[in-house]
């Protein structure tokens, strides 16, 4: 960033009133009596219901519209581990998203803790405060373990955003890029750089969906994940190949597919040159992707290609899923969230993205046209469309899959007949 991006930030941040959040009044508090609803006495009434029926919490409190965006600062952006105090502000970011996209609440937690296990104990006694928590921003392989731990405990939706948000837009933007290339998920040979939580998260995503785990390449640090390596944690076990293949240039030789979640300029022209016809290339790292689009595209003209970046075409941004994920989620009270609901939230996003695109997002972008094609992958965050789509799909997968509390609701658009007869 220049210098003068660099203090717009801190002048965003900091004024008028340090931070980007605040708590708001939901009722009437003008008189007398309300404040005696409000508060002391009326307040006992619903205090009496919830202690008799604990449902009643999500009736008379703000509980169910209300997720906890919690991290320990080990994992921010590409910041690295700076700590639950510095990871404030991105906290903050995620509950500007909820809001504006899906009109859910938040609170935003740092949680200074030593341990996983203290991380965790620390969520699960807080949980009863809201309907979902959204764990962020928390370094592998301890999130697999957290997440695991804290879904086991809870019965409220736990989603880590940096495994599962990126997971589904990075398979919605692939089925389509597939569709685009004449190729099928179930034969192509997918290489990804980087086996963190988003990576193994996208694998694990992508193998449900169909993918073949042989066709397969994860690539760490040291190379090929093969089956010789004695490196490896239990996490990166799961992808680990029995393959002579030990470099970048080995796995993409006749590569389908590129994912990259690693860092800046770690893909050659020369590597894209040897994947196969019609190759598709996400190269996902911010600021600076794995390769430019240009390069990437200078070298192969048969290319699909994605970043994580606003300024390039096909951005793979998680606020496609998370916000919309969750309001499906709690809008039926799901118990979790579940493979189930992920696969539908990728249907949803990648089948909208061909539709035919809606004027005020082309204004919103100030674009002339665009529709799907190679340019155009996957749906635009400011698509209005995504709030009647994705949770609906998300609800219904909820309803089906055994995981919900609630009906589907009247207020989400109407299904498919036999569809709309399972959800009665």
């Amino acid at each position: 960033m220049t210098e003068d991006r660099k203090k717009a930030a801190l002048d965003y941040h900091a004024r008028p009133m340090p931070g980007k959040i605040s708590v708001s009044i939901a009722k009437p508090c003008q008189t007398q009596d309300d404040l005696g609803l409000a508060y002391t006495p009326g307040v006992a009434e619903p205090v009496r219901a919830i202690a008799e029926h604990e449902e009643d919490a999500y009736r008379y409190t703000a509980k169910g519209n209300l997720v906890g965006v919690i991290t320990d600062g080990s994992a921010v952006l590409g910041l690295g581990n700076v700590g639950p105090l510095a990871s404030k502000p991105v906290m903050e970011g995620k509950g500007v998203l909820f809001k504006k996209f899906a009109n859910i609440d938040v609170f935003d937690i740092e949680v200074d803790a030593e341990t996983p296990q203290a991380f965790i104990d620390t969520v699960a006694r807080l949980a009863p405060t809201f309907g979902g928590i959204n764990l962020e921003d928390i370094a592998a392989p301890q999130c697999f373990e957290i997440e695991a731990a804290l879904k086991e405990r809870l019965d409220i939706p736990v989603f880590h955003d940096d495994q599962h948000g990126t997971a589904v837009i990075i398979a919605a933007a692939l089925l389509n890029a597939l569709e685009l290339q004449g190729k099928t998920l179930e034969r192509a040979r997918i290489v990804c750089l980087g086996a963190g939580a988003a990576a193994i998260a996208s694998m694990r995503l992508l193998e449900a969906m169909g993918a073949d785990r042989e066709n397969m390449r994860l690539l760490d640090r040291g190379g090929v994940i093969h089956s010789k390596r004695v490196d490896l944690n239990s996490y990166k076990c799961e992808y680990a190949v029995d393959t002579d293949e030990r470099t970048l240039g080995d796995a993409m030789q006749n590569a389908d597919v590129f994912i990259g979640v690693s860092g800046a300029n770690l893909l050659s022209p020369g590597i894209v040159a040897t994947m196969a016809p019609n190759p598709i290339v996400f190269a996902l790292s911010n600021p600076d992707p794995e390769i430019q689009p240009q390069v990437a595209l200078a070298t192969r003209a048969d290319l699909v290609m994605a970043t994580g970046r606003s300024d390039y075409p096909n951005q793979v941004n998680n606020v496609l899923g998370f916000p919309f994920i969750f309001r499906g989620a709690l809008d039926v009270r799901a118990t979790t969230i579940n493979d189930e609901m992920l696969i539908a939230a990728v249907h949803a996003l990648a089948e909208l993205a061909r539709e035919p695109v809606p004027r005020e997002v082309l204004e919103a972008y100030c674009l002339d046209h665009l529709e799907y094609g190679h340019h155009y992958i996957i749906p635009k965050p400011l698509d209005p469309r995504l709030i009647e789509r994705v949770p609906a799909a998300v609800a219904h997968a909820a309803i089906t899959s055994g995981v919900a509390q609630k009906p589907y609701p009247d207020h989400y658009p109407r299904l498919e007949a036999d569809l709309v007869e399972e959800c009665a």
